[in-house]
């Protein structure tokens, strides 16, 4: 559905030549990553430990990719602390903050949507 709204990300905008809102949002949501880093941040500041386990089945390496590419594209900040041992937190920016309302409409629409998902991909393995 498209709304007036809508149409200056279409009607002004080359997708071919990279200046399409949607290309720019492609990178945040094709990074599975991403998006389950910055919900997990959603409530607050976290430390690496802290939030490697609040999301789980991530890697320390990967962890670290996710946040310096969210560092990279102004969603979260990295704030060090002069202590003894470092202690490093993360938390959203506003951007990274603002990124969390399509990131819970998604979450929405795969709550209604996952079991029918699911099951066609059960049907239809990839690499048909």
């Amino acid at each position: 559905m498209t709304t007036p709204a809508d149409s200056r990300y279409t009607s002004s905008h080359d997708a071919v030549a990279g200046r399409c809102p949607p290309r720019l949002v492609a990178p945040l949501f094709g990074n599975s990553w991403l998006t389950v880093t910055a919900y997990a941040l959603r409530d607050g500041p976290l430390r690496t430990g802290q939030l490697r386990r609040s999301i789980g089945g991530i890697s320390q390496k990967m962890l670290t990719q996710t946040l310096r590419r969210m560092e990279d594209m102004a969603l979260v900040e990295r704030r060090r602390y002069p202590e003894a041992p470092p202690r490093v937190e993360y938390q959203l920016t506003e951007a990274g903050k603002d990124l969390l309302l399509p990131i819970f409409a998604l979450g929405g629409w795969a709550h209604r949507h996952g079991d029918a998902v699911r099951s066609a991909m059960a049907e239809h393995p990839a690499g048909r």
